[in-house]
């Protein structure tokens, strides 16, 4: 249960104006309808820290409320890291308070990532390990180079993931394996990762934007409506028994029914041409 404070101190920290978020600390460029947002802190590994999660909260609410943003790519500059961290620098000195308030703002930053209502893509340069692991988590999909690692180290420095890496990795991996990964802290490859279902692929690192770029499209390419209700029922379905779940998906599936896109979309069909979806 979190203390007065601690929520008094996260709610200001969400507060912050928009005005904030085009810091060093996060790149921000939208090219057709994909939004790119680099984590921009090579000479830390990208590592995060208060004003990045900050930076990276405010650049993800513009792709969710710019309608011409149909996904978004998040990687990391320069190509030893995607995010290596958190900044210990800054965690060091941390209270017990400011700590839960530190992991309470990432989880926040993350649920925005993961609910965006659009397909966001973890390009995985190099090494994803505690809340870079927890940022790739967040993603609606992960493509990594070869070089690239995994873990959740934290236990290493007498803390536990707290970035939502005890509640997405066990989801996405299976409670044995996640476990196992979170409480001996060791690392991973991508070729494990991929073989535990961690990464959806591995592609050399010259073609790592390009691959995203085009899964992206291939979405892109159907209905932003159904994209995003799929998602939804997804998401939600997931903290849901399997008959919640579906009566979700039949909910959705009638919204879906009822859209211009599905008119469009089967129409496209019957009469064999390229449907031509506009949102509603």
């Amino acid at each position: 249960m979190s203390s007065p404070a601690v929520a008094q101190t996260l709610e200001h920290a969400m507060s912050l104006p928009v005005s904030e978020m085009y810091a060093a600390n996060v790149l921000y460029e939208k090219r057709g309808a994909i939004a790119y947002v680099t984590i921009n802190r090579p000479k830390v590994l990208n590592a995060l820290n208060r004003a990045t999660w900050l930076d990276l909260r405010s650049a993800f609410e513009d792709a969710r409320d710019d309608a011409a943003v149909r996904g978004v790519i998040l990687t990391g500059s320069g190509d030893k890291a995607f995010v290596a961290g958190a900044d210990i620098s800054e965690l060091a000195h941390v209270s017990a308070v400011e700590a839960e308030v530190s992991s309470r703002l990432g989880q926040a930053v993350l649920d925005l990532v993961e609910n965006l209502g659009k397909p966001v893509i973890a390009a995985v340069n190099g090494f994803a390990l505690g809340g870079g692991c927890e940022t790739a988590m967040a993603c609606t999909l992960r493509i990594a180079v070869p070089e690239a690692k995994f873990g959740q180290p934290e236990v290493k420095l007498g803390l536990l993931p707290g970035g939502g890496g005890t509640q997405r990795l066990p989801r996405l991996i299976g409670k044995g394996r996640a476990l196992q990964l979170i409480l001996t802290g060791g690392l991973i490859d991508a070729e494990e990762a991929y073989r535990i279902g961690l990464v959806n692929e591995i592609v050399p690192a010259a073609e790592l934007l390009a691959r995203a770029e085009t899964i992206l499209h291939q979405i892109a390419a159907n209905g932003p409506i159904a994209v995003r209700y799929a998602l939804e029922a997804t998401h939600k379905g997931m903290d849901t028994s399997q008959s919640e779940g579906l009566s979700l998906e039949a909910a959705y599936f009638g919204l879906s029914a009822g859209t211009e896109d599905k008119k469009e979309g089967t129409s496209a069909f019957l009469e064999k041409r390229a449907p031509q979806f506009h949102g509603h």
